[in-house]
Order: structure tokens, then sequence, then C-alpha cells
């Protein structure tokens, strides 16, 4: 793949992108854009190790999502909250289940609706559904709340039945922050992350940083870190990992996953100015031989 010519990617495009990582080893942990990661560490600079450590996993049960989708149709909901593209389509899946998806877009249409973001947006779009809110960048459930407080007519809260499409694990604080604005709020579960079927490359990649064999390690999601500690723990890797990201750079896509990698006790040592994997990599290469270089100089 050339340098710049025919790579497509989110984020902005460097003069020399060679110079980015500077050869530095770079690893990341995505699992469903692997290898479009790959290429674009490579084509930054680095040298590349993906370890997928998230597998999506469709609920073996779509009670609770065809229970919602049923009230949809009833008209028992004022708003809905779509925090993700994936699981808005899923939604679309499971609504095929049991009834037209043409049935579901029309109620879509009835009820207020909030996305968090553009990747729900461009979902919604495709089905021509009218947004009432979206929620700026970084697009968390922050965001969420404080458009809802900004929009309290548009989009008004108490007493309202509310249902909130989850992304993989519940946003507690987005369902607290509803609920405490008098609304009566209905999570909607559409699917869940998994360890991958083979954690055979996420252990090597535990084994590799604890060796200290690793410089950069890029997060595009909350749950890759957990997933990371997790495995590490079954291998009886945690307290190496742990020792050995006092001198690796530690790369998060956005405010959700810093939250949960400093929930886990590791530090953050940057974000990206957009949280899109592209700002992510092109603006880590840039950042990463100084950030490596100092946290080395500091180790005791």
């Amino acid at each position: 793949m050339e340098e710049n010519r025919g790579m497509r990617h989110d984020g902005p495009v460097i003069a020399n992108p060679k110079k980015g990582f500077q050869g530095l080893r770079v690893l990341s942990l995505e699992s469903r854009r692997a290898p479009e990661m790959a290429k674009l560490i490579a084509a930054y600079g680095g040298a590349a190790t993906v370890a997928p450590s998230m597998r999506e996993v469709p609920l073996e049960s779509n009670t609770e999502a065809l229970a919602f989708i049923r009230r949809l149709l009833e008209g028992d909901f004022d708003s809905v909250v779509l925090l993700t593209g994936v699981g808005v389509r899923a939604l679309g899946r499971v609504v095929e289940t049991a009834y037209p998806l043409e049935k579901f877009i029309a109620a879509l249409k009835k009820v207020k609706i909030v996305a968090r973001g553009p990747k729900p947006l461009a979902v919604l779009n495709e089905w021509a559904v009218p947004v009432t809110l979206a929620a700026p960048e970084p697009n968390t459930w922050r965001e969420i709340l404080r458009v809802l407080d900004e929009n309290s007519k548009a989009v008004p809260l108490q007493g309202s039945k509310v249902a909130v499409q989850e992304y993989g694990e519940p946003n507690q604080d987005l369902l607290a922050g509803l609920a405490q604005r008098g609304a009566h709020v209905t999570s909607v579960p559409v699917y869940e992350w998994g360890m991958p079927e083979d954690t055979g490359p996420l252990r090597a990649a535990i084994a590799a940083v604890a060796r200290n064999e690793m410089d950069v390690v890029l997060f595009t999601a909350a749950m890759q870190a957990s997933h990371l500690l997790q495995v590490a723990a079954q291998v009886q890797q945690e307290d190496a990992l742990r020792r050995a990201f006092s001198r690796v750079m530690i790369a998060s896509i956005g405010p959700v996953t810093s939250e949960r990698i400093r929930d886990l006790g590791l530090h953050v040592d940057m974000e990206p100015s957009h949280p899109k994997m592209g700002y992510l990599v092109s603006e880590a290469a840039l950042l990463s031989a100084e950030i490596v270089r100092g946290k080395r100089i500091s180790e005791p």
C-alpha cells in the first residue's frame, strides 16, 4: 500500500508518515478493523502487532430487545437514545426476526431520537429517520446529558419514557443521569463483548509487553483494557504487565476508553483531537518518540 495515495482513513495525513513512529513497536488490540489498523500503523512508520482482544457476541436471547421493539410499535416510548451504529443495525436484525423493518423505522420516526455520535447517525440517515438531538464530540454520556439539558423543551425528560440502546455493557452513569432528570428508563441490551475465541495472540502480546518488547499500545475501546488485564491475570502476568506499562506509551481513542483505563490503574499518555481511529494512529505517531523517551528517562 502506498504511504498516502489510496489510503483512506478517518484521520489527518502527515507530510511524511514514515517519520511518525520512527520504527517503534506498536501494539493494537483492535478486532473488527484489525487489518486496517495494522496497515495504518505501518504507514506511519511503526512496527505493528495486532492482537484482537474482543469478539462481538449477539445475545443468545433477544427477549429484552424484542420487548422494546414491541413497546415501540405500540407507541409506549417518548424518546429513544441510540449509542452505537453497530447496535442500531443489530436492532434492525432483531426486528426482522419478528416484524418488517419498515414498521420499526416508521415507529422510530414517531418518537424523539437522541444519537450519541456519527455512527448511529449514519444508520439513521440511511433509514431516513430524523434525529432530534445529536451529542457532540467526544460523544460520551456526559455530552448526551448536556445536550438534553440544553434542549429540555425539545426532548422533555420529566415523566417521559426513554429507551436506551446499550452497547456491550450498561452505561450506569447515563441511565442514572436520565433517571435523576425524571425519566422512566428502559435499557435495551442488543449485543455484548466477549473474549476472542483464540486468546493466543492476546497472550503473546501480553508476554511481549511484559518483556519490554513494545513501545506503544493503542486502545480503541474500553473493553480492550478490561480484557487485556483479565487475560494477564489468568496467565499470571498482570504485575509484570503493569510494571512494563511504566515505560510504554498508552494511547486512548477517547474519554470513555480513557476513563476505563484509569479505573484499571493505568496512566493514559495521550488522546487524539477527535475520537477516531485514523486520528489516534496519526497523532500518536507524531508524539510517540518524545513520550516514550520521556517515560524511560524518568524510570527509577
